[in-house]
Parts: structure tokens; C-alpha cells; sequence
């Protein structure tokens, strides 16, 4: 069965952005001229995604309203011969077909992705988590789809961190198929260096099958008293295989503020518009420091 549907868990509170975060979704703050949902929506829609569920929560309505048609501002636009603004907004929201469903309690990620049971239809499905923004030739998730189709069961983006980062992650423990694929055996969320299985992490790239649910139905509260869905996979570990795939790409962590500005700047440097501009503000901006 192919991947059809995606799922982005947004309902966070943002925390890591206050004061920016107390009226604004985290999920809108703008990486240039683009708000950062948008970044992940349109990966999954390169990779032939175009059913993409948000798991939304209070205060989230902007993300809804952003993806929707606004008729007032194309008015205008129009009217005004804007043509070119005028086709990126139209652009948005006719990427994808977007639902939303609201996690009414934070009660951590393995509880949003079981907001989305019904929604999915028995059907396995991606995952992605809109603090990681990855750019790659091919697009992150397409890559794990391509091993889904051979594999048929659960694919977790991953990549190596330095082992002093290791409680900053899930962190599997596995057997090494290629340089690029695992077989994982164990997935620890958050431990310290010392008893990781690994350097391996997960970062926010999942194909997840249908079985994922009951293991969620079943799973504790863990670390920071919420639903993990790292302890979800690790129950998932007895009924069914799961691989992990070292993707190709560059990815940013934008739910950090250090990753967040190196994301903002990069992807700057590499726009037709703003890149040879920018790079010269900068030259001259680092003359003085």
C-alpha cells in the first residue's frame, strides 16, 4: 500500500520561542518569507503527498486560516495587477487537501499521532515533525517511502549526533543493514550518553503502520509525564519489524533559536532574490564583530 497521507503534529505550546509563541503558533514563525509549517507541507506534497492532516490545538486557528482560501487579499491583489504575490497565495492553499483535528490536552507527541487513528483509515502513513526542516535532492520522506515499498512496516528517519546530544533525541539501538539502513531492535527516548544504545537519532521523519495505534492505546506516560511515541515504536519492536533509514539532506532543528537563525540565514544565502545581496550585508556586517 502506498503512503497517501500524511500527519504534522502542531498543537505544541512553543515554549522554547515566549515571548514570540503567547499569540503566534511556533508553526508560523517565518524562515525568510515563509512561515515554517509550510516548509514540511510542501516536502510531503514533493513526495507525492497530497492528504495532509494537522493536529492543531488552542490558539492555533492562524494555521488553519493560513492554509485556507482568502478571498479578501486575492481580491485585492488582483485588482492591484499583483500577479505574481497574487499566484503564491493561491498556491497555498491549493497545495494539498488539509484537514485539522485538535489535541484538546498536551499529552505529548504518541498521543497527537493517535488523534489522527481515524483520520488515516487503517492506512500506514507519514509523519512529520515541523521543528525539523530538511532539504535534500530528493525529499526526505520520499527516500523512507522508497523503503517502505520494499519493506512494508514502520521506516524512522534518523541521523548520527554527537553522543554528548544523545538526551536530546530518541535513540535506537539496532543492527546495521547498509551505511544507510538499520534493522532497530531498541529506541530510548532521551537517555544520557551512558546508556544510549547509540549515537543514532531519530529526528522528525516517520512512516508508521496502523499497528502503531493500539501500541499508543497501550503505552504509559513516560519522560515529562506525556504519551512518548518512542516508547510506542519500542512496544511496536515485538509485533512487527522496524528499519531506520540515514537519509540524504540537510537538516535544520528551527525549534531551537541557534537552529532557527542558521536555517533563516542559509536559506537566505541560497535565494535567486536575497542570496548575493545578503552574502554582502553580511561580509560587511562581520567586519565589525
Amino acid at each position: 500500500m502506498k503512503i497517501k497521507r500524511a500527519v504534522i503534529p502542531a498543537a505544541g505550546l512553543g515554549t522554547r520561542f515566549l515571548p514570540a509563541t503567547k499569540s503566534s503558533p511556533k508553526e508560523m514563525l517565518p524562515i525568510v518569507d515563509k512561515p515554517a509549517i509550510q516548509y514540511v507541507t510542501e516536502e510531503a506534497v514533493q513526495a507525492g503527498i497530497s492528504s495532509i492532516l494537522i493536529i492543531t490545538g488552542r490558539g492555533k486557528e492562524a494555521i488553519e486560516n493560513y492554509f485556507d482560501v482568502s478571498f479578501e487579499l486575492e481580491k485585492i491583489l488582483e485588482e492591484r495587477g499583483r500577479e505574481e504575490e497574487l499566484a503564491v497565495v493561491r498556491k497555498i492553499a491549493e497545495m494539498a487537501d488539509v484537514f485539522y483535528v485538535r489535541q484538546r490536552e498536551a499529552l505529548g507527541l504518541g498521543h497527537a499521532v493517535y488523534c489522527a487513528k481515524n483520520w488515516t483509515a487503517g492506512e500506514p502513513f507519514a509523519v512529520f515533525l515541523g521543528d525539523d526542516i530538511i532539504f535534500s535532492e530528493t525529499p526526505c520522506i520520499k527516500q523512507m517511502m522508497d523503503i517502505y515499498d520494499e519493506k512494508k512496516c514502520s521506516i524512522l528517519g534518523v541521523m548520527d549526533v554527537a553522543e554528548k546530544d544523545t538526551s536530546k533525541f530518541g535513540i535506537i539501538g539496532g543492527k546495521e543493514i547498509s551505511d544507510s539502513l538499520i534493522e532497530v531492535t531498541n529506541i530510548v527516548e532521551k537517555p544520557s550518553p551512558q546508556d544510549a544504545p547509540s549515537n543514532t537519532a531519530v529526528v522528525g521523519r516517520y512512516i508508521l503502520t496502523p499497528q502503531i495505534f493500539e501500541e499508543i492505546e497501550n503505552t504509559k506516560e513516560g519522560i515529562g509525564g506525556e504519551i512518548q511515541l518512542t516508547d510506542a515504536i519500542k512496544s511496536l519492536l515485538k509485533k512487527e519489524k522496524v528499519y531506520a533509514y540515514r537519509f540524504q539532506g540537510k537538516r535544520y532543528d528551527i525549534g531551537d533559536k541557534l537552529g532557527f537563525l542558521q536555517a533563516t540565514v542559509e536559506i537566505a544565502l541560497k535565494r535567486e532574490d536575497l542570496g548575493e545581496i545578503f552574502k554582502q550585508y553580511l561580509k560587511e556586517l562581520l567586519k565589525k564583530y
